[in-house]
């Protein structure tokens, strides 16, 4: 039977080589913002909801949907967030469903979503289990630094922005701490530990 676990967490925090851990015990890794991007482009239902709820001003030139027309209208809206939430949700949820049905066919020991909203999306509880990867905040801040090429006040601006650990830390089945001493094979060992425990039933 295959295991279904959700992977969620702040940015910064190690996700990445939490996944690539999984991925190499044979899980599928879903990537819940790149199916949001690929709906954007191909799922004409989305779009058409998503344009009738807030304009034709959200679409480019070629009439297709534009990303950054659409974030324009919803950033610092809590409202129109809710609703461009609600509206994708489900078409998300569907296309991950999708996708971990072809996985069960395909005969592999897990499938795992990604995604930072899992909990609020209701992604969750389709999972067996939820893991949260956290790290303390002053890591994720070099991190996203490094990572993205951005300055500190902007890094701190986006680590201020996120969940804190107690959401994470009441949502989740099992946490995954990232923590300032850890490399990331010292991480990336603790992550397999974890994921065959799951993958074994503990």
């Amino acid at each position: 039977m295959m295991k279904r676990i959700g992977i969620t967490g702040p940015t910064g925090a190690g996700k990445t080589t939490a996944l690539q851990a999984l991925e190499e015990l044979g899980a599928l890794i879903l990537d819940a913002d790149a199916v949001y991007h690929r709906l954007l482009e191909e799922n004409g239902s989305m779009c058409q909801a998503l344009t009738q709820r807030f304009g034709s001003g959200i679409l480019g030139e070629d009439g297709k949907l534009d990303r950054k027309k659409l974030g324009g209208v919803v950033f610092g809206d809590p409202a129109a967030l809710e609703d461009l939430n609600g509206i994708t949700h489900g078409f998300i949820g569907r296309a991950l469903e999708e996708e971990m049905a072809r996985a069960e066919e395909e005969g592999r020991p897990a499938a795992a979503i990604d995604a930072i909203a899992l909990i609020e999306s209701g992604l969750a509880a389709e999972c067996e289990a939820v893991v949260g990867i956290l790290a303390p905040a002053e890591v994720r801040v070099k991190r996203i630094m490094a990572r993205d090429h951005i300055g500190e006040d902007y890094a701190r601006a986006r680590v201020a922005a996120q969940k804190d650990e107690a959401f994470y830390r009441a949502h989740c089945t099992h946490i995954l701490e990232n923590n300032e001493n850890d490399t990331p094979e010292t991480f990336r060992r603790r992550a397999l530990a974890l994921f065959r425990g799951l993958l074994e039933g503990d």
